[in-house]
């Protein structure tokens, strides 16, 4: 596949400052199959209504983007339809948001059924915002009385309905995923199975360290959204303790509000989980910012009161040596691990192991009140074994 050469800006907006930025969306770039090829940095109290980073410097950014000899221009940012339209005209090259950049590579990495509806759910959504004066045709009206539209009803009408009607096709379908999904999950907690669900930053090295615990062959790569579908595993922990990990899709500054949505039914094993693993990519300079940016997302999704272990991973990439790091009540609260080298696996599985001993103090596996089907279907096997004892007892005083 031929790779397109990417012009990148990079805006920061008010006092809030992000130091990996530029380098973030590099990464975001080269993951969609782009080549950067030069970078804008750009720094606005508040956006610009009409060309976000202001009239002089898309002027500017239409001289660096020809002068790097691009085909597209990337921003770090947001934009909307009105913006997005109004630097295209401006600089005559198409321009690409962050919101569409990251649709696009999820939807490029998507492999299961589910997580396909999900980013093409997610991709209408973002398209329906996109419709208004978007291309000259949509001014054309249709006539008559056919399927293809109503009497005067204009094509961008048009569009809106059949996007309409096939989002709604799309949520039935992730209903019904989610059902069966529910369905297993309710198994699982009737097993008394203790589960854990892996978060993190995108590229924290959640797949590989999955891959260390459990065993299995999820794919891994040293790239943003490696891994969108959701994988659950048994995981040995000790002879005494097996519980079940689920590998999530990653979280990245910005992520899109319409990929949490459609994404909420995969991410629902992060809120019912009983534990979470926050992977953090411990080399990374910006480690504690990446950490708010997923509790931010935890937060949307309800799932901050989901107890946590942080796990610093990628140690070999620094000096930090394997260690178990507790609280003020000796409980682990982080452990140092080295998934590519396996380092500090064995305190990771040793802090689950106490996590899983004290939750199963608190939560004892008490037996749970029987149904009113299950109360009838045992008392005829009552009423049956009864009858087959009193039938025993008659045969065998005849025999005597």
């Amino acid at each position: 596949m031929k790779t397109s050469r990417a012009f990148l800006v990079s805006v920061i907006v008010g006092r809030v400052i992000y130091n990996d930025s530029a380098d973030e969306l590099a990464l975001l770039v080269k993951s969609d199959n782009y080549e950067p090829v030069g970078l804008m940095q750009a720094k606005r109290d508040k956006p610009d209504p009409a060309f976000f980073i202001g009239s002089g410097k898309v002027e500017e950014l239409g001289e660096m983007a020809r002068a790097s000899d691009a085909q597209i221009v990337v921003f770090d940012v947001a934009l909307s339809a009105a913006q997005q339209r109004n630097i295209e005209r401006a600089i005559d090259l198409p321009v690409l948001d962050r919101t569409q950049l990251i649709l696009d590579i999820f939807r490029a990495r998507a492999k299961s059924r589910e997580g396909r509806l999900q980013v093409e759910l997610a991709q209408l959504e973002h398209l329906s915002t996109r419709l208004v004066r978007g291309w000259t045709h949509l001014e054309r009206q249709r006539g008559g009385l056919s399927k293809t539209g109503g009497p005067g009803e204009k094509q961008i009408e048009l569009d809106r309905r059949m996007i309409g009607v096939r989002m709604k096709q799309l949520r039935d379908q992730l209903k019904k995923l989610k059902r069966q999904r529910d369905t297993q999950r309710r198994s699982r907690m009737r097993s008394d199975t203790l589960s854990i669900s892996l978060v993190g930053y995108t590229n924290a090295g959640k797949s590989t360290l999955f891959n260390k615990l459990t065993r299995a062959q999820s794919y891994a790569a040293d790239q943003l959204f490696a891994t969108l579908d959701t994988t659950a595993r048994r995981c040995w922990i000790s002879d005494e303790e097996t519980v079940v990990a689920s590998d999530t899709v990653g979280f990245i500054r910005g992520l899109p509000h319409q990929l949490v949505e459609a994404f909420k039914s995969t991410l629902d094993e992060t809120v019912h989980a009983d534990l979470l693993l926050h992977v953090v990519d411990a080399s990374s300079p910006v480690r504690e910012d990446q950490i708010r940016e997923v509790n931010l997302v935890l937060n949307e999704i309800e799932a901050d009161n989901v107890p946590v272990v942080l796990v610093y991973n990628k140690i070999d990439n620094t000096t930090l040596e394997p260690e178990i790091v507790r609280d003020t009540d000796g409980k682990p609260k982080a452990v140092f691990v080295s998934a590519l080298t396996g380092a500090g696996l064995d305190e990771l599985r040793q802090a689950i192991g106490e996590f899983a001993h004290n939750w199963r103090i608190e939560n004892p596996n008490e037996p749970r009140e029987l149904e009113d089907w299950e109360e009838d279907l045992a008392n005829e096997n009552r009423e049956l074994l009864e009858d087959n004892i009193e039938d025993f007892m008659t045969r065998r005083k005849r025999n005597k």
